[in-house]
């Protein structure tokens, strides 16, 4: 079975896709499918023999038209009778709407996984530019998709809200364990950390007022937000934080790699004030190396509290800051307790191989027919 998973980019790693997308790709591979990336980017660092393959972009030196990731290659490159399902990731640019061209052409089956992209937050973002994109070829694209696959039960419900009635497999994103995880360094402070994209829609605006409103109770704590700067928005929340007279927090450029693991081990707590996530990748990233969160209900962790690793909150800084001093006055090794518990859940129940086997039964559901798998929803 030939499948190609298309998304717009893999460039940018502080992006949930540019992890998921690819160890989603590999795992397929791994289990025996004919599976490749497709993707922008440039062509001369795709590797011989590999299964990442990237497309230059057209009209790249026209600000607005290059914004749509339009690429006649990729369109041809995905022309492949060979092929026999399809799978886009995310929504909005061309790349992420040839494949439901190629696929009707084709008469092959087409999967979509949003990705985030449908939540009510994610869809505020540039309204006006979406509602455009929406109406000349996104509605099209929704409409003709076979089975969509949700990372979960919220984003399922964001698919129905919009009266998208197609199956819909439940299966959500993976984790790594690191091989090894490094030592936690003793530091002149306890920390808690947030790690992602500096954008309005991660509520970081909601974390700097929760803060503000339980520092002064915790002389020993200090918070860092860590993460790429998106249009200014760092500079809109340090001046937040001198308004309020916060202290001890800091605001910081990505890290990666052994870095961002260090990080992580580090914390004592992972913030995550999200206003909507269909996953949260580093929730997972935090657990695994145990390291105790407090999430909104913005992102679909509910098993924070079930399986006693952490905090699932409302929105809001009031809510946040009962939970950060409720957690910053617990017991250190009660801490390392949740940690350890979050660690083995992550293991359980979200490696690689157990998501990627899922997929693939959905995969082969959708190319020889037969009975849909348990993940697959209907109603």
């Amino acid at each position: 079975m030939k499948v190609i998973h298309c998304v717009s980019s893999i460039d940018n790693p502080a992006a949930g896709t540019t992890y998921s997308v690819d160890r989603l790709a590999t795992v397929m591979r791994s289990l025996g499918v004919d599976a490749w990336l497709y993707t922008l980017g440039d062509p001369a660092e795709n590797r011989a023999g590999g299964y990442l393959r990237r497309f230059s972009s057209d009209y790249a030196e026209i600000p607005v038209v290059s914004r749509l990731g339009c690429s006649r290659d990729l369109h041809d490159a995905l022309f492949d009778r060979s092929i026999d399902l399809y799978h886009i990731h995310g929504l909005w640019q061309l790349p992420n709407i040839y494949p439901a061209d190629v696929a009707r052409r084709l008469d092959r089956p087409l999967m979509l996984s949003p990705h985030g992209m449908l939540g009510p937050a994610a869809l505020r973002f540039s309204r006006a530019k979406k509602r455009v994109a929406w109406h000349l070829w996104q509605w099209d694209t929704l409409g003709q998709v076979d089975c969509f696959r949700a990372t979960c039960h919220e984003e399922y419900r964001e698919i129905r809200r919009l009266g998208l009635r197609q199956p819909t497999a439940l299966i959500p994103n993976g984790i790594d364990p690191p091989v090894t995880v490094p030592r936690r360094r003793p530091l002149p402070r306890k920390r808690v950390i947030t790690i992602g994209r500096i954008h309005p829609k991660k509520g970081l605006d909601r974390l700097v007022k929760a803060w503000a409103m339980v520092s002064e109770q915790f002389p020993d704590w200090e918070l860092d937000i860590i993460g790429p700067d998106e249009n200014g928005h760092a500079g809109e929340l340090e001046r937040l934080a001198a308004s309020l007279g916060v202290e001890r927090l800091g605001i910081s450029g990505p890290l990666f790699e052994d870095a961002k693991l260090q990080a992580l081990v580090d914390a004592e707590l992972f913030a995550l004030p999200t206003l909507n996530e269909n996953f949260a990748m580093t929730v997972a990233e935090s657990l695994v190396c145990g390291t105790p969160v407090i999430s909104t209900k913005g992102a679909p962790w509910e098993g924070l509290e079930t399986r006693r690793c952490g905090w699932w909150i409302a929105h809001g800084p009031e809510a946040m800051a009962a939970a950060l001093r409720h957690a910053m006055a617990l017991p250190t090794e009660e801490r390392r307790a949740m940690g350890r518990r979050g660690q083995e859940w992550m293991k359980a129940d979200f490696s690689w191989r157990v998501i990627g086997q899922k997929a693939l039964e959905v995969k082969r559901w959708l190319v020889s027919g037969g009975t849909a798998p348990q993940c697959v929803v209907f109603d």
